[in-house]
């Protein structure tokens, strides 16, 4: 069975605005019912430091961490490295909404993401009811549009290599709200939806997020992919 482990937004990871410790369980939930044996992290950090060699996918639900550096001031380094030889076997990525802000003492993980959260440039409106539109592309091929109250995050800084996966229009404007990114040998998937428990109530986000699961198994779901 393969192995998923969720960096849970606690310590200098949490924030005010979200509600870290809901969102992460209804993602367990999530990938239990996709197959995976997964377990949630607490301690971001010193997951990282300790090694991610017998996981197969990091889902990332974390927020914007506080400037001030762990009291082991080894950590950090030890866990870029380690997550440096992850990435390099190919470990799968799933980040959610604030993880476009999150893991910043880690630049492989900026790197792999394909975008970010850039402070004073992205910006969202108030959480609220949005059209969510799936692109053609093999990830969601067969899923429907659905809509979803969340916070759409708007002016995220992409990467030119990212396949878009979901987007929205507002105001004759397209709003990219999900894509996938290939890191050398890791696949990763960011989805800017995932504010808060409204957000996973919704079947169509929920299926969304069970095929990016699939495509992010440690083998070739689809043959064209």
């Amino acid at each position: 069975m393969p192995r998923a482990i969720i960096l849970s937004g606690t310590g200098r990871y949490a924030d005010p605005w979200h509600h870290y410790g809901e969102t992460s369980a209804a993602l367990l939930s999530l990938a239990h019912d996709d197959g995976w044996d997964a377990a949630i992290a607490d301690d971001i950090d010193r997951t990282l430091a300790d090694g991610v060699d017998d996981i197969d996918l990091l889902i990332v639900n974390a927020g914007d961490p506080e400037p001030e550096p762990p009291q082991d001031t080894g950590l950090i380094e030890r866990g870029r490295a380690q997550l440096a030889t992850a990435f390099e076997r190919g470990i799968s990525v799933l980040a959610i909404h604030a993880a476009a802000s999150s893991l910043r003492d880690y630049p492989q993980f900026r790197q792999a993401l394909g975008g970010a959260w850039v402070t004073g440039h992205s910006w969202h409106p108030p959480v609220g009811e949005i059209h969510v539109r799936l692109e053609h592309d093999v990830i969601v091929e067969g899923l429907g549009d659905f809509t979803v109250a969340d916070e759409r995050y708007t002016d995220l800084l992409t990467d030119k290599d990212i396949e878009p996966l979901a987007s929205t229009r507002d105001k004759d404007r397209e709003h990219i709200l999900a894509w996938a990114h290939q890191y050398g040998n890791a696949r990763v998937v960011y989805s800017s939806l995932g504010h808060d428990t409204m957000s996973f109530a919704s079947r169509g986000h929920k299926a969304f997020l069970l095929r990016a699961m699939t495509w992010l198994l440690p083998r070739p779901v689809f043959a064209d992919s």
